[in-house]
């Protein structure tokens, strides 16, 4: 059975519904549809050379890669390699041209260090140590059910701060944007990462068909923007956050909690019955407060680096 392996096609949709599929039946924790694959497609910045690749066999899509640099860096040839395989088509070599096809394409645009996020499995680990990968650190995938189980009970804000929804930015989302990049430069991880440019965020973030601003909750202090929870959905019954933060001068005062307690009450109420976030594995303030709120790790991925030569 011939495996090939191709562009993502935004045009087609057996093409982009093959890809969510895939995803999701590698990765159930994560909200990923056909149309948040167009939007990622066609509207992420062009130094990003983003490049979705899908792995097809007897003309069904068996396995997927999303491959990109990572513009946001203000270190240059940062390349982003992450590969699932449908679990019903492994050992098939899909994997492997996906990954050739990737580096291929990341190298020509001046890549030269790979990351790729890899579930913790021995399978897994080892299919990435075979191309040449060494691990780094690792995040878990988090989720909550909403259906059943109380929530902490929604506290009044303190003197002085206020919620709002995302949606109240909607005139000039500018505010959340500045609170995004500072709380963003702050989070663990192997790549820094600068939100510098405005238009672009708007494309990828604020206009990015799974995010919901009117789920996204904001704890204003004195009038501005002090903490947030970014709220995404997948048109379905699964919600998840995406983002949870704090502005520097306001951390240690339980606003990031009181925002994303706010975002989960509501989200609860609007019918959604599965939360998920996601953790780096070092960032044990945020994981006790999710463990707050009643998540349980649900998987672990580890991320893996190539240096080209």
């Amino acid at each position: 059975m011939t495996v090939i392996v191709r562009d993502l096609r935004p045009d087609a949709r057996a093409d982009l519904e093959g890809f969510a599929r895939v995803r999701h039946r590698a990765l159930p924790f994560l909200l990923v549809t056909a149309e948040s694959l167009t939007h990622d497609l066609t509207r992420m910045h062009p130094d990003a050379h983003y490049r979705p690749l899908i792995a097809v066999a007897d003309g069904e899509v068996i396995g997927t890669a999303q491959v990109h640099l990572t513009h946001e860096s203000p270190e240059p040839g940062q390349g982003n390699v992450n590969v699932y395989v449908d679990p019903r088509h492994t050992r098939r070599g899909a994997g492997t041209l996906l990954v050739r096809a990737a580096e291929e394409h990341l190298s020509a645009h001046g890549a030269r260090r790979l990351f790729a996020w890899v579930l913790d499995e021995p399978g897994n680990r080892a299919f990435a140590e075979l191309h040449g990968y060494r691990a780094s650190r690792s995040a878990h995938f988090l989720r909550r059910d909403l259906a059943d189980g109380a929530l902490p009970p929604l506290a009044p804000p303190p003197p002085g701060v206020e919620l709002r929804r995302g949606s109240d930015f909607a005139a000039d989302p500018r505010p959340l944007f500045e609170l995004d990049a500072e709380t963003t430069a702050d989070e663990p991880s192997d790549v820094d990462t600068e939100f510098s440019d405005y238009e672009a965020w708007l494309e990828e973030t604020w206009r990015h068909p799974l995010f919901s601003p009117e789920l996204t909750s904001v704890a204003l202090v004195d009038g501005r923007p002090a903490a947030f929870s970014a709220a995404r959905t997948d048109g379905g019954t699964r919600y998840g956050t995406v983002m949870t933060g704090t502005a520097r001068a306001f951390r240690g005062r339980g606003l990031a909690k009181l925002a994303k307690n706010d975002s989960l009450h509501r989200a609860r109420a609007a019918g959604f019955t599965e939360a998920f976030t996601g953790n780096d594995a070092g960032n044990g303030p945020m994981l006790a407060i999710n463990e707050w709120f009643g998540y349980e790790v649900c998987a672990t991925e580890v991320r893996y680096v190539r240096e080209l030569g």
